[in-house]
């Protein structure tokens, strides 16, 4: 009898919850109508399309065929990725690619914030000459890395055979062993620009009281930065590394345009496998199949992502 009258209790509550509800979407009717377009278009732009690479990543396309002649292969697709031997490959590129990327360029980045966050002559122009390479064009900058990588006019090269250092210019972008790092290289140069300011904006935030408690108190300025500094840039690190794994992970312009994916598959990582997938071969059902996995991994990344901004409110001192 209890559990009885227990049940129609929530049985109740559940119901008055839902008219509750349904009374404050209709006093605030009028909110929901300024949003509206905005929702539809996010409805077309963005929730379509997810359901249709979703749908599409359980049919088979073959090449040359247009897309109402797929047939349906179920998880056929997914099984084909994860036993590619190219998967692995790729797989293990785009870690390499986002890890290496991610970790030098924040490291960078917050050696240089820590030594432009002083007050020192020419400081300000430091801080303009290095947020030039974010914000050059990716574009522009593959192009101009392009050409100071190649083997015969690269400028790289040229400096390294007249000082005698190698016999003839290197192939660094041509060569299946160095084109990965090259590549690294290049991204590490546009991000860490990114990091820099991030981090120089929080330590902007770091109390100075607490800074000089710490040097009153006879802590070196190793221990200020590691008890008092670090500490407190908890916040802005963890959301500046997430950004760029994510960026990085979905990152596409510099490895397309410098490389395409080439040589021998060296420094394909999984946004440009998606894209000669679907546009080059036309295996549109693999390659959503791939999209679907990518989608999963960077939501996962966003969660944390959203998880860390959560927290950064909640240790915020209420004003």
């Amino acid at each position: 009898m209890t559990m009885v009258t227990g049940a129609a209790d929530s049985g109740r509550q559940t119901r008055a919850m839902r008219t509750d509800l349904l009374r404050e979407i209709w006093i605030n009717r009028a909110d929901y109508l300024y949003v509206l377009p905005a929702i539809v278009v996010m409805l077309i732009v963005i929730a379509y399309p997810i359901y249709y690479t979703i749908d599409l990543s359980f049919y088979k396309t073959p090449p040359g065929l247009q897309l109402k002649d797929k047939s349906f292969v179920g998880l056929d697709n997914y099984t084909a990725i994860l036993s590619s031997s190219v998967v692995w490959r790729v797989s293990i590129n785009t870690v390499i690619w986002t890890l290496g990327s991610t970790v030098i360029a924040f490291v960078l980045g917050f050696a240089l914030a820590l030594a432009l966050h002083r007050d020192f002559f020419g400081r300000a122009i430091l801080r303009a000459i290095f947020i030039i390479p974010w914000v050059i064009s990716a574009v522009a900058a593959s192009y101009i890395w392009k050409w100071i990588y190649h083997s015969d006019f690269g400028i790289i090269g040229v400096v390294l055979v007249q000082l005698g250092l190698v016999d003839r210019p290197p192939n660094f972008i041509d060569s299946v062993n160095t084109v990965l790092p090259a590549l690294i290289v290049v991204n590490i140069w546009r991000e860490f620009p990114f990091v820099m300011i991030m981090m120089m904006a929080g330590l902007q935030t770091v109390p100075e009281q607490l800074l000089r408690a710490a040097q009153v108190d006879g802590a070196s300025a190793w221990q200020r930065f590691w008890h008092v500094t670090f500490p407190h840039l908890s916040g802005v690190s963890t959301v500046t590394i997430l950004l760029l794994a994510v960026a990085n992970f979905n990152s596409f312009v510099i490895p397309w345009i410098m490389t395409g994916g080439g040589p021998a598959n060296a420094s394909h990582i999984w946004i440009t496998h998606i894209y000669e997938l679907a546009f080059g071969r036309q295996l549109w059902g693999v390659a959503s199949a791939y999209s679907v996995l990518l989608f999963i991994i960077l939501m996962t990344l966003g969660y944390f992502y959203v998880r860390a901004l959560s927290r950064g409110e909640r240790g915020r001192p209420a004003a």
